[in-house]
């Protein structure tokens, strides 16, 4: 018998965590484990971060909608196997997928959620306060749009990382017409890891 992933361990929260802590639980680990972070990491460094990424990305999937939760907290009563090791969420998936079918939103059977398109959202929060900030237009083209999507523009001196990755982005998604999350699935590596270590410094407290 495969082991049944715990989830509420995999965020690192009780079992009667609020909502809000559940996402904000999800962001602190999504942050941890998002293997675009590990630029110079071995292919088995890479493949474990993206196995433990997802398996985040399933827990928050499942214990974000009451609905799912509930179902899962009672599947979960039952299990005597349960484990916090990212590895058997996918055979959670496999075998139980199924029972969340009824949501007009969920998974097809046996498929697990798309871990960067859960991330996405989040996302896109984190760098709201930066995309949003107020100021004219043009000062955004003060960073540099991003290799992937051919802009070359100005460095903005003194700026922090974080406030200069969110400009640049925003600038994009002025001039692109693009979500925030899709500009930054197009960056490069060095780009990505560089922005998610000025999140994970704002959310952890931590490059890490």
């Amino acid at each position: 018998m495969s082991s049944f992933p715990d989830y509420y361990s995999i965020l690192h929260i009780s079992r009667d965590a609020s909502q809000d802590e559940i996402r904000q639980a999800y962001r602190k680990e999504s942050l941890r484990t998002h293997p675009d972070r590990l630029v110079q990491a071995s292919a088995e460094e890479k493949k474990k971060a993206t196995e433990a990424f997802q398996a985040v990305a399933d827990a928050y999937y499942v214990l974000s909608d009451p609905s799912r939760r509930k179902e899962y907290d009672n599947l979960y009563t039952t299990r005597p196997d349960r484990t916090n090791m990212p590895s058997s969420s996918a055979s959670f998936f496999s075998s139980f997928a199924s029972m969340f079918t009824r949501d007009a939103d969920a998974t097809a059977a046996g498929h697990r959620p798309d871990a960067d398109g859960v991330f996405g959202d989040v996302f896109e929060d984190l760098l709201r306060p930066e995309v949003e900030r107020t100021a004219p237009w043009w000062a955004w083209f003060g960073a540099a749009c991003g290799a992937g999507l051919g802009f070359i523009v100005a460095n903005v001196p003194g700026t922090l990382v974080g406030a200069y990755a969110g400009n640049r982005l925003g600038a994009i998604r002025d001039a692109k017409g693009k979500a925030v999350a899709v500009v930054f699935k197009e960056l490069g590596g060095q780009q990505k890891a560089e922005i998610l270590r000025a999140l994970a410094m704002k959310v952890l407290g931590s490059a890490l």
